[in-house]
Parts: C-alpha cells; sequence; structure tokens
C-alpha cells in the first residue's frame, strides 16, 4: 500500500513548497522508491487555464492535455514522477464534481454538506492517484497558506486520511519562515509558533518542520522551536536559501531529510545518492565555462512565473553546454518604437515565448526580423513561431497585410488563422489544443539533426495555425516546414535557409525539458547563441 506526505505551509505564500516537494520526490527517487505528487489548489476555477497570467503564472500542460498549476512542471522536472490530469485537484474540480453528482441524484436524500461530501472527493482523488500509479509514496502538496479558509476542506481532508491510514503511512510536513530582523540581528521563531498553532487547531499535528531560512538555525533556536512546536529536535530540518533550486535537493540531503522521512514511514531501503545529478547538474550550473546571454522578448515579462518553464529550460540549454545563461528578458511592447538595437545589444539568441492577445505583437516582429536580418540565432515557441511566420510573409514574400486572424480578423493575408474546430467552440475552458500530439520531421533539417528522430511528439496549447493556403508561397521564399502533423496535416516547426539558427516550433518543448536532460531545442539554441558568440 502507498505510503503518503501531505506537505503544507504556513506565514506566507511563495515559500517555496513546490520545490520542497519536489526536492522530497528527488530525495526518494535516490533511495529506490517510485514516487507519485499532487498539488491540491484552493482556487474555484476547474484549471488554471482561462487566468490571466498575471493572475496565476504559467499554465503547465501534462501529456494527457491536462492545463495545471506550475508547480507541476518543478515535479516533472526534478522527479521521474509521471503528471497527469489527476495530479492537480482543484476546488474547482472537486466543487463540480460533487454539484454533478447531486444534480444526477447520487446523493439522493441526503444533504450534501463539506464533510463528508467535499472531504470524500478529495480523499478519493488522492487515492486514485496512488492506485494509478502503484506509486510506493505519494507526496500531495496543499496549495495556499494555513489559516486561508479556502484550504480548510483540503486541510480537513488529508487530516482524515492521516487518521484513516495511521500513523506509519502518512506524515505531514510543514514549511514554514524563519524571518530575519536585520535591527535585530536574529531569526524569529513566533511566526512559525504561530503557523503550527493554526495547523495543531485543525487537527493535525506536524511530523516534520522544513524551516525557509536566510541564516543558519543555531542549535538553541531548533530546542526552541521543538519545544513549543511540540516536534522532536531532530525534526527541525533547515532550508535556507540556496542560490539555484536545483541545489535543494542535495542541502535537504545534508540535513537528512530523507532518512528523517523513511524512518517515520517506517521504510528501509539502500541510497543510491545523489552524485550524478551534484555532479551534473549543480556542478554546471555553480560553475559553467562559458557565458552567453539570451533576449526572451515576452508580455508577461513582470511576472517571473509567467515563463517559468522556459526560463528553466534555458538553464537545462546552459547545463548542457557548460554554460550560464544570462537572461535578458524584454517586453515586446518595448519594442514597437525606436531603434531595436539598442534593446538588443549584446545578445547572442532571441526567444520570443508563447501569449495571447494582440498587445506587443508589432514589437515581437520587429525582434523577429532584427535576428532573421542580423543572422542571430532565433527560436520561437507557440505565438513565437506564429509572429516569425507574420514576419517572413510581410517582409519576405511582399505580403505586407499578413497577420493572424486573432490580431486581425479582416487582413487579406491569413497565415496564421483559427483551428477549423475552433470555429464553433463558444467555451473558453480546456477547449484549446492541449496535449500531446505526433511530428514528422524532415530530414536535412536542424530539427531533425537535433532530435535524431524522424517521429517525436510535443505539448500544445494554442487555437490558432499555420494556414495552409499561403504554405507554397512562404515555401518558394526559402520557408522551411520542417515538422508536420501528418494526421491533420498541420505545420509544427519552421526553420529559414541560409541562417544560422531559425527554428519556430507551434509546441511547447520547454515542458519536456529537464535539467539533466536538456530538450534537444533548448540544447540546440543555446549551442548556436555560443557560437555566435
Amino acid at each position: 500500500m502507498s505510503k503518503f506526505i501531505f506537505v503544507t505551509g504556513g506565514v506566507v505564500s511563495s515559500l517555496g513548497k513546490g520545490i520542497a516537494a519536489a526536492s522530497i520526490g528527488k530525495l526518494l527517487e535516490a533511495r529506490g522508491l517510485k514516487t507519485a505528487i499532487i498539488k491540491c489548489d484552493p482556487y474555484l476555477n476547474v484549471d488554471p487555464g482561462t487566468m490571466n497570467p498575471y493572475q496565476h503564472g504559467e499554465v503547465y500542460v501534462t501529456e494527457d492535455g491536462a492545463e495545471t498549476d506550475l508547480d507541476l512542471g518543478h515535479y516533472e522536472r526534478f522527479t521521474n514522477a509521471k503528471v497527469t490530469k489527476d495530479s492537480n485537484v482543484t476546488a474547482g474540480k472537486v466543487y463540480f464534481s460533487v454539484i454533478t453528482k447531486e444534480r444526477r441524484g447520487d446523493y439522493l436524500g441526503k444533504t450534501v454538506q463539506i464533510i463528508p461530501h467535499i472531504t470524500d472527493e478529495i480523499k478519493e482523488r488522492i487515492r486514485r492517484v496512488a492506485k494509478t500509479e502503484d506509486a510506493d509514496v505519494v507526496i500531495v502538496e496543499i496549495g495556499g497558506t494555513v489559516g486561508d479558509i479556502e484550504s480548510l476542506p483540503f486541510l480537513e481532508a488529508i487530516r482524515q486520511l492521516r487518521w484513516e491510514l495511521g500513523e506509519a503511512y502518512a506524515i505531514n510536513i510543514h514549511v514554514t519562515l524563519l524571518p530575519y530582523i536585520k535591527s535585530a540581528g536574529e531569526l524569529k521563531t513566533k511566526p512559525t509558533q504561530h503557523s503550527v498553532g493554526r495547523l495543531r487547531e485543525i487537527g493535525i499535528i506536524p511530523n516534520i518542520l522544513l524551516c525557509r531560512t536566510e541564516k543558519s538555525i543555531s542549535k538553541e533556536q531548533r530546542e526552541k522551536i521543538a519545544l513549543f512546536c511540540n516536534v522532536d529536535v531532530d525534526s527541525v530540518v533547515e532550508a535556507a536559501d540556496v542560490k539555484h533550486i536545483y541545489e535543494v535537493p542535495g542541502a535537504l540531503k545534508k540535513e537528512g531529510l530523507d532518512d528523517l522521512i523513511l524512518r517515520r514511514l517506517n521504510i528501509k531501503v539502500s541510497d543510491k545518492g545523489l552524485k550524478a545529478w551534484n555532479d551534473f547538474v549543480v556542478e554546471r550550473v555553480k560553475n559553467p565555462k562559458y557565458e552567453v546571454k539570451i533576449a526572451v522578448v515576452g508580455k508577461y515579462i513582470a511576472l517571473q512565473d509567467a515563463y517559468k518553464s522556459i526560463y528553466e529550460a534555458l538553464v537545462h540549454g546552459g547545463i548542457a553546454n557548460n554554460a550560464r545563461v544570462v537572461i535578458d528578458k524584454i517586453d515586446s511592447e518595448d519594442l514597437e518604437k525606436g531603434k531595436i538595437e539598442k534593446h538588443l545589444e549584446g545578445i547572442q539568441g532571441v526567444l520570443i515565448p508563447g501569449g495571447f492577445g494582440s498587445r506587443g505583437i508589432e514589437g515581437k516582429i520587429r525582434a523577429v526580423k532584427f535576428a532573421r536580418e542580423s543572422n542571430l540565432p532565433f527560436f520561437g515557441i507557440c505565438l513565437g513561431m506564429q509572429v516569425a511566420t507574420i514576419e517572413f510573409a510581410r517582409h519576405v514574400c511582399g505580403l505586407k497585410d499578413a497577420n493572424s486572424t486573432e490580431f486581425d480578423k479582416d487582413t487579406k493575408s491569413p497565415v496564421i488563422s483559427l483551428l477549423e474546430e475552433q470555429k464553433n467552440v463558444k467555451k473558453l475552458g480546456a477547449t484549446m489544443r492541449l496535449g500531446a500530439y505526433p511530428c514528422q520531421l524532415e530530414k536535412n533539417t536542424k530539427s531533425f539533426d537535433l532530435y535524431k528522430q524522424a517521429k517525436i511528439t510535443e505539448r500544445h496549447r494554442h487555437r490558432y495555425e499555420f494556414n495552409n493556403e499561403f504554405k507554397k508561397e512562404l515555401e518558394d521564399k526559402g520557408l522551411v516546414l520542417a515538422g508536420v502533423n501528418r494526421d491533420r496535416d498541420l505545420v509544427e516547426i519552421v526553420e529559414l535557409k541560409n541562417h544560422p539558427w531559425f527554428v519556430g516550433c507551434q509546441f511547447h518543448p520547454e515542458f519536456k525539458s529537464k535539467p539533466d536532460e536538456a530538450h534537444p531545442l533548448f540544447r540546440g539554441f543555446v549551442a548556436a547563441a555560443l557560437a555566435k558568440k
């Protein structure tokens, strides 16, 4: 039977529960255990697919086409755990399911309540992942902060699960904050005490405290926390700030967190260690041989989490090339006026990520034109591939009004247009082209050389596509259709002849990149940028 680790958080949000959960998964996999990881989000949206990036950050897409929380990206990057639509449990999904059952008559004669109906639905979804994945250990991260009213049903559900399973089968790790007060010159334990107090009021007694801190925790402070929070002294684990997230598993291992977890869950296994991870990933992140500067030209640049997987995949491309990737974040609206050279001076590569809406599009098109004419390595992803096609159609093929019907419904040259099946879509939630689709690569292309195989699958999230009516016209002028979905005759990858490195893909390769296994396109893009330097 699977064992469970419930990860909760207190004091403030953005403490790094997702990184903690992913790192715990990494540590347990190093001990030979199979893990599954779940993120429980307390918001009432069924999924984050319709949220503004400034509200939620990146929407991470799974192989089976679910739009999920960005923490699932951390889970996949750090571990081998399989992430699916069942790995993200939202309050919206839970309530929608319960209300649907009530309308159908499943609860006929009963009053439908938070307890037991909502909590039972949460527990059933957690158990379902454990059973489906046949995992040794299931890690369940509860979003939000203890004390938030919307998190209460999830906390009550895990309280019940811990009671039902017993202490040897379920533990709680509470991530909390030890703020450093500079004027006093000391760490303060009171916020942690209050956070644990709130958790205990709910009926959950934490087994392990993961204390986020800027400074090292002294023996006396650990003893104080243990005394006031009613945990063992060795269960007060320091989670000090590190320079890069990929150092976290090693830092927690030094604290003995994996041994502590295994002892609590009564699991006895050998230790394979993290040598390969530390020697390749961590060492190259900390001490790279080279450095390269990449411009990411986007429309949500102001929010760090909006392009989280893009930034991490660039780091992975750097690791593969033993290089530090310095990311210059450029708001595409800033490129719409004035000389573009001043914004892209000293850049060795340009990446344009995905997005929606017309804001900042002309700035992106100008960035593409500059990269194309300057022989600067260019990588366009989703919307980035679409604006690259528009730019080529306008300035090489002479179609001056070329555009996407997303931005101009009346354009005479709709080189990018709405997918046929999208034309009658009325509901926006979960109706895009989502998840993994096959792609056939053409030989003698950069993409084929990088993937080293003809058939690939990649994850999608979009409504608009390359318009095949303009295929011949663009090909005749030098646009290479390097990858195509043969089943539906959809262009997936475009490249340019006579350019050092110019690739645009309709899919999102960043979702399949890992620090110890960089995605081929990101590896190739960073290598091309290094060569340009």
